[in-house]
């Protein structure tokens, strides 16, 4: 550390004069912050841009203007409301239909069991253990099998034919496997006996007593395999078994349900929600009734023809003794069957499973039966203001976009503005310092070579016409449909749009217009490219290359070219810094040995004096 002497000896204001030499040595430092300063703003202009840049390029994604759907906008509308409903897709093509009658609507399969308690005015509580009701007045006569149920989620790492619950070598109860459940990946395998051969065009599985799991065919590496089973009893542990077979849309599922003794009538609810059997459950305890109702409405013992294909009376079949004796869901419950949709439209008689359905691309939705007194009509209308906003729309954002971008690269550069320094910053007022920053900041992205070019790019993609095998000789241009440029060149390229034409072309033929924007999706030639594909295109590469110059959020410095220069800047600041420390010590040693010189010749002076006045 260097000794600091003031003017003592001198009387000079030593402080002073090096902090003034210090002034003249920090210009350069000064220049090199400022010039830190102004490729942060330029990094920041860069990025603002792309930005906006970015929000644009998700407008022409396959979120935004690539959806058919903003070119193919139909309505509906309907005579009758609260008796028929509904909507159209994007595939809906222009029509009619007339609905003259609805005898019966879809319904959903119902169960409505007894009471479970078997006293009466007794009400059963849910929320006990099942062994504990059954001991007394509800189900007494049932008996529970010695066993331990227990559930294990396995993940096979190397899939194949074979998985192992990992447990003690005969734990297992073998001779109830068919008892159990094995689920993979969410999908169902029947659990079959040891001595049954596989069905290898089924998902089937066998259990030993080892906990080793064999499957009818191989299983993909990292499945997950869901097992309950039931392991031999060690503290005397029972449980009880039961099934739901129904036959749904997707054919015929089975689910296998193991239930613990100690487990309530609560959790056994849950676990029938729970799983993919699709029906409901629950529990009232005001009747001490069970209601089981089937998720899907329709009648699945029949097909489309009307014909039965099954030999069975009803969606749902239920079995086990549990299932009997303690549910109750046996052939004393009530049995409400699930029904078919059937109605009459353009004279036409049918059926569905829902009351919802889709008839070439209008979704249909019938509320209520009625007559052919009370006959509904549905009409199917292309939506032309729809579309038409949906185009105006992007329009108008591409014209802010191109605005922005010609309001940055066309500013004016002041380069007599040069960003303040500290020292500069004490002599202003903070409006004073706004005002010359905004002036400072000006112009840095002026003639911008990758702006002006993605501009004139997007021109481009504009204008160029589109020829693809689904564009009309026609309608194969913007400005046939309406959509111009500005005659006003400080506009920018700024696109206009005539209403009337627009609207026009959508009504005559919104097939080419669609192909004019989306169409070409799949070819590399950008003349048969649609207007949008093309945007996605030139957007995405602009913004690549902004990237590389400027970076984005959360780029080190050394994955962009201004980042590369700010910590070169970064260093040479750090250097230049050090130098100063430096050279003011050096002032400093000079100033200081200067007051020590001086102050040994005042004392020799004194001394001499002393002697002179001696005499």
């Amino acid at each position: 550390m260097v000794l600091r002497v003031g003017g003592m000896a001198s009387g000079m204001d030593t402080e002073s004069i090096i902090k003034d030499l210090m002034k003249a040595e920090r210009i350069p430092l000064d220049k090199l912050k400022q010039k830190k300063q102004t490729l942060e703003w330029q990094r920041d202009q860069y990025r603002e841009m792309n930005l906006l840049l970015n929000d644009f390029k998700n407008l022409t994604s396959s979120t935004g203007m690539k959806k058919t759907q903003n070119y193919r906008s139909s309505g509906v509308t309907t005579s009758n409301e609260s008796l028929v409903t509904a909507t159209s897709s994007t595939a809906a093509s222009q029509g009619s239909y007339n609905i003259s009658s609805v005898s019966k609507l879809a319904s959903a399969e119902t169960w409505v069991t007894g009471k479970l308690n078997e006293t009466t005015g007794e009400t059963l509580d849910a929320t006990k253990a099942l062994s504990d009701v059954t001991n007394n007045s509800f189900a007494k006569d049932f008996v529970w099998t010695s066993g331990k149920v227990e559930s294990k989620t396995l993940s096979s790492v190397t899939g194949g034919n074979t998985v192992s619950l990992g447990v003690t070598a005969g734990s297992v109860q073998a001779a109830d496997a068919v008892k159990m459940s094995v689920k993979v990946n969410g999908v169902d395998y029947n659990v079959i006996a040891a001595g049954d051969s596989f069905d290898a065009s089924k998902n089937q599985a066998k259990i030993d007593a080892d906990g080793n799991i064999t499957f009818s065919n191989s299983i993909a590496a990292g499945s997950t395999v869901k097992v309950d089973y039931i392991s031999v009893a060690q503290n005397g542990e029972q449980y009880a078994d039961f099934s739901i077979t129904a036959q749904t849309s997707k054919g015929e599922i089975e689910e296998n349900f193991l239930i613990s003794s100690t487990d309530t009538l609560n959790q056994v609810v849950s676990k029938v929600n729970g799983s993919n059997a699709g029906v409901s459950m629950f529990f009232d305890t005001a009747t001490n009734k069970v209601s089981l109702m089937q998720k899907e409405t329709g009648d699945f013992t029949k097909d489309s023809n009307g014909d039965y294909t099954l030999n069975t009376a009803s969606n749902l079949s239920i079995s086990g003794v549990f299932a009997a004796d303690v549910l109750k869901l046996d052939n004393t419950a009530t049995v409400s069957k699930g029904s078919d949709a059937e109605f009459v439209i353009n004279g036409l008689a049918t059926t569905r499973k829902s009351n919802t359905f889709d008839m070439n691309g209008v979704s249909i939705t019938l509320k209520g039966t009625f007559d052919s007194t009370k006959a509904v009509s549905l009409s199917v209308s292309k939506d032309t203001d729809k579309v038409y906003n949906n185009i105006k729309d992007f329009i108008d954002k591409y014209n802010t976009l191109i605005a922005a971008i010609s309001t940055k690269t066309s500013e004016e550069r002041y380069r007599s503005y040069t960003p303040l320094t500290d020292e500069q910053r004490e002599q202003l007022s903070d409006k004073q310092q706004e005002q010359w920053e905004e002036k400072a900041k000006s112009g840095l992205l002026r003639r911008d070579t990758t702006l002006t070019g993605v501009l004139s790019a997007m021109r481009s993609n504009f204008s160029q016409v589109v020829t693809n095998s689904s564009t009309n000789a026609s309608y194969n241009q913007l400005a046939e449909i309406g959509i111009t440029t500005s005659s006003n060149y400080l506009e920018g390229g700024k696109l206009e749009i005539d209403e009337t034409k627009l609207k026009k072309a959508l009504a005559e033929n919104p097939e080419a217009v669609e192909a004019l924007f989306i169409g070409g999706s799949g070819s590399t030639s950008v003349s048969e490219q649609g207007i949008i594909h093309r945007l996605y295109n030139t957007v995405d590469k602009a913004m690549d290359q902004l990237k590389d110059r400027a970076g984005s959020a959360g780029y080190t410095n050394q994955k962009f070219a201004i980042g590369r220069q700010l910590t070169s800047v970064d260093n040479s600041i750090t250097r230049f810094g050090d130098r100063l420390t430096q050279v003011e010590d050096r002032y400093w040693k000079q100033f200081t040995a200067m007051e020590k010189a001086m102050q040994n010749a005042n004392s020799q002076s004194a001394y001499l004096m002393q002697q002179f006045s001696s005499y």
